[in-house]
């Protein structure tokens, strides 16, 4: 009885404290350096802008987590890990001793490059070593951590900055890097031969179709990450058709070769789609909501910087909270539901929040909506990534690791720039605080209506029948 009896956690291992370790480090990276971007400028750029090291690190990592998530399902966890922690290690220190922007740039390249080997490796690293509700309860904990990353950056970084100065927000990977790379060499099994029967055991890397993901992507995202302030040029239009262009080869060739680098097959089965589309509108939702909502904060209520980030603060702690919650869940009930439920959650918080906007509103009346936005993320997370992995074979978990990272970029831009295009369209773009107003609660709008549609694919696509029960056993020790 004790054997089977329901865990609230799971065991600790090696593996899941390098995964949640190295991932935190990674997700701090994305947004600690934009602190230091002043004293970037004022140092290497000659006072130009210096928000190219945060798009350069965004962009190589975007476009090259499918890439290396499928090479990690041919060569094995063990060697690329190591060599991403390795990797991202050696651009730090290039990027701590950088005499130039183009110097710091370079850098901060091969530091995305590096970020996504790590990110792409830990839900593969943790389907590899634990099997069924272990499974699901470990992912819930490496995607609660990672969220907790994500809110630690900030204090870090300016603690960090304002001690020492930039070059420490850098510096500091030197000693965890080497830290990560000897506990990888440590823990992690060495690799085995792929299966006979796996896809990847046989033939060529599709390298022609890595490079046009990884050129359509990159190009993609650059344009998303254009300012809204620039007029749209002819490098522009350019750089669209090329990112077009690429990504329609690179789907056509995926049809033909023997070892795609995305198996599009994958998507012909409803729950992998479900769950995929989860992604995308987590991000879209998650990232572009906040980004207008911060605007309100700021604009629209006058708060101060560190105020407006103080009251976004509920919907992390209670993603973080609830994180766990729907990993739970998965023992008890559907799939879809839980991921259904979450986003009914969100929903809520949208619709609230959307009803409560004004000039006016005390920023307290703010903290309910906010906690439902935050809980429905945290209970939804977890098991979107258990059923990608469930419905798909062990030898493709790289590949789908690499599906979820790279629609989850996507989903950031997409959203970003979408919602951006409602909120200028209802009044946003004026500078009056009820113009702000007006823009944020159209895009709360829009949001709480995504979130809806998000309910219902959910329920349609991730069925009970299309989603195996997971097995209670335990991975045997790896």
């Amino acid at each position: 009885m004790a054997a089977q009896k329901s865990r609230r956690l799971p065991p600790l291992s090696g593996v899941l404290v390098l995964v949640m370790a190295s991932t935190g480090l990674v997700v701090i990276d994305i947004t600690i350096v934009a602190l230091g971007l002043p004293l970037i400028s004022a140092d290497v750029a000659d006072g130009k802008s210096a928000e190219s090291v945060v798009v350069t690190y965004m962009v190589a990592m975007g476009a090259l987590t499918q890439a290396a998530g499928s090479l990690s399902d041919r060569w094995g966890r063990r060697p690329l890990f190591l060599a991403g922690i390795a990797v991202f290690t050696l651009a730090s220190l290039a990027a701590t001793l950088a005499q130039d922007l183009w110097w710091l740039n370079a850098a901060r390249a091969f530091q995305g490059c590096g970020a996504a080997v790590i990110m792409v490796n830990g839900i593969p690293l943790i389907s590899d070593r634990y099997t069924g509700e272990e499974r699901n309860l470990a992912i819930g904990a490496w995607g609660s951590f990672a969220t907790a990353a994500g809110l630690l950056a900030p204090a870090l970084g300016g603690v960090l900055i304002d001690a020492v100065g930039w070059r420490a927000v850098f510096a500091i990977n030197l000693p965890l890097g080497a830290a990560a790379w000897a506990l990888a060499a440590r823990v992690l099994p060495s690799p085995s031969p792929a299966p006979v029967s796996a896809p990847s055991s046989t033939g060529r890397p599709d390298w022609a179709g890595s490079l046009l993901l990884m050129l359509g992507l990159g190009t993609a995202t650059l344009l998303m990450l254009r300012p809204d302030d620039r007029a749209w040029a002819g490098q522009d239009t350019v750089a669209l058709l090329t990112a077009c262009l690429a990504l329609v080869a690179f789907l056509v060739l995926q049809l033909r070769v023997p070892v795609p680098t995305l198996e599009l097959r994958m998507f012909t089965r409803p729950a992998f789609c479900g769950a995929m589309l989860a992604v995308l509108l987590s991000r879209v939702l998650t990232i572009g909501g906040s980004v207008y909502l911060v605007l309100y904060l700021s604009d629209g209520l006058g708060l101060n910087p560190t105020a407006a980030g103080l009251l976004m603060t509920p919907i992390f702690l209670a993603q973080i909270a609830t994180g766990m919650v729907g990993s739970k869940l998965l023992s008890h009930w559907a799939p879809g539901l839980v991921i259904g439920s979450g986003y009914l959650l969100k929903a809520i918080g949208f619709a609230a929040l959307a009803l409560l906007i004004t000039p006016s509103t005390p920023w307290w009346a703010l903290l309910g909506p906010l906690l439902a936005w935050g809980a429905g993320g945290g209970i939804a997370g977890a098991p979107v990534m258990a059923v990608a992995v469930q419905v798909t074979e062990p030898e493709r978990v790289g590949m789908v690791a690499g599906a979820v990272s790279t629609l989850a970029s996507l989903g950031a831009g997409v959203g970003t720039a979408a919602l951006g295009a409602v909120f200028a369209l209802h009044g946003g773009a004026g500078t009056s605080s009820q113009a702000v107003a007006d823009g944020t609660r159209a895009v709360l709008t829009a949001s709480a209506a995504l979130a809806a549609v998000a309910v219902l694919t959910t329920l349609v696509l991730i069925h009970p029948h299309r989603v195996p029960r997971p097995d209670r056993t335990r991975a045997p020790a790896r």
